[in-house]
């Protein structure tokens, strides 16, 4: 990975080899798909997808997959996630287990509809 500053989503992803940038780019069809009218954006140094606030962040780390649905989309999905290691406002997938897209695409779609109440 390099050190470059990216300004797209497609930089990012474009950065990482092997399965880990398929990771990415199966991560980042799943929350395209879930949140269309979601703006794509990079915030801090990661990619986000954002609608009248963020709403979920994604990135590659040596050994897992990063999601960061913020605090309240972790506390949503709490019961969910207890398999992981999570913090506040994120939660490890690792990448020598299956990525659970499916959780993923929930997480954001939740947080999409959080931003419209």
């Amino acid at each position: 990975m390099s050190e470059q500053t990216n300004t797209t989503i497609a930089e990012y992803i474009a950065q990482f080899d092997g399965e880990t940038r398929a990771v990415l780019e199966k991560t980042y069809e799943v929350i395209r798909a879930a949140v269309p009218d979601a703006t794509e954006k990079i915030s801090y140094h990661m990619p986000c997808f954002w609608q009248g606030g963020p709403l979920i962040y994604f990135g590659a780390a040596k050994h897992h997959l990063g999601i960061y649905p913020t605090s309240s989309g972790m506390a949503a999905f709490v019961d969910r996630l207890s398999a992981y290691k999570t913090s506040k406002g994120a939660v490890q997938f690792p990448y020598n287990k299956p990525i659970p897209y499916d959780l993923i695409a929930e997480m954001a779609r939740f947080k999409a509809a959080e931003t419209i109440s």
